[in-house]
């Protein structure tokens, strides 16, 4: 398994999601969403499995200060890479399979 975390230090589910899998002690790789966030290859892989839907955190004040409801789904996905703070955290990656959220049933099947 190559378990990947984008997460932030103040979700708590991404907390919740690194102690879930520290205590099946399955190695993981940490990236910081707010501060890295995804490239566009990893963004495409996730919004694949996920969907876009799932990706953006809606309720983020950043979500209305940059107008995403307003524009068009092209810009949207451009200011969602432009702008990691409006991703819901944590997105765990397992090669190409990914969730966003908690999501301990999926992450117990690819044990």
């Amino acid at each position: 398994m190559n378990i990947q975390i984008f997460g932030s230090s103040k979700s708590f589910d991404t907390k919740k999601a690194e102690r879930w899998f520290k205590e099946r002690r399955i190695k993981y790789q940490y990236v910081d969403l707010p501060a890295k966030g995804l490239s566009p290859r990893e963004y495409q892989s996730v919004k694949q499995r996920v969907g876009y839907a799932a990706l953006v955190n809606t309720k983020c004040r950043a979500y209305e200060d940059l107008y995403m409801a307003y524009i068009t789904p092209e810009a949207a996905e451009e200011k969602l890479l432009e702008h990691p703070e409006l991703f819901n955290a944590p997105i765990v990656r397992n090669g190409k399979e990914a969730t966003v959220g908690y999501c301990p049933e999926v992450w117990s099947k690819w044990e």
